[in-house]
């Protein structure tokens, strides 16, 4: 099975919130999860449809494989580092604010 993938790191949002996404697209064949990922409200569909389509594009320049014929293999997000900042509360102490970052990984693979 010929597969292609796509890594996008550093993306400014929570894993958890970026895994309801995923989890909407896990098993589909591309041009349902591209459609899905389009139409979902969800912050995290938008930023996985660009990783979906960089995979498709991977896929159809070294695997010479057609987009129909493309199905998600796999749907990966894993934490990335943590942005950790302080937010001032009252009488001179501070909470912690976690500002967290996921990597989405795509490998898409071309159905037999």
């Amino acid at each position: 099975m010929k597969m292609a993938k796509a890594i996008t790191r550093y993306v400014r949002i929570s894993p958890r919130k970026a895994r309801y996404a995923a989890d909407l697209i896990r098993g589909l064949s591309v041009e349902k999860a591209s459609l899905q990922l389009m139409y979902s409200k969800l912050r995290g569909g938008r930023l996985l449809k660009r990783t979906l389509d960089s995979a498709v594009a991977n896929a159809e320049t070294q695997i010479e494989a057609k987009r129909e014929e493309l199905k998600i293999y796999e749907v990966r997000v894993d934490p990335g580092p943590i942005l950790r900042r302080a937010k001032p509360r009252s009488r001179g102490s501070s909470v912690p604010v976690n500002k967290r970052t996921s990597h989405f990984t795509i490998i898409v693979a071309k159905e037999s």
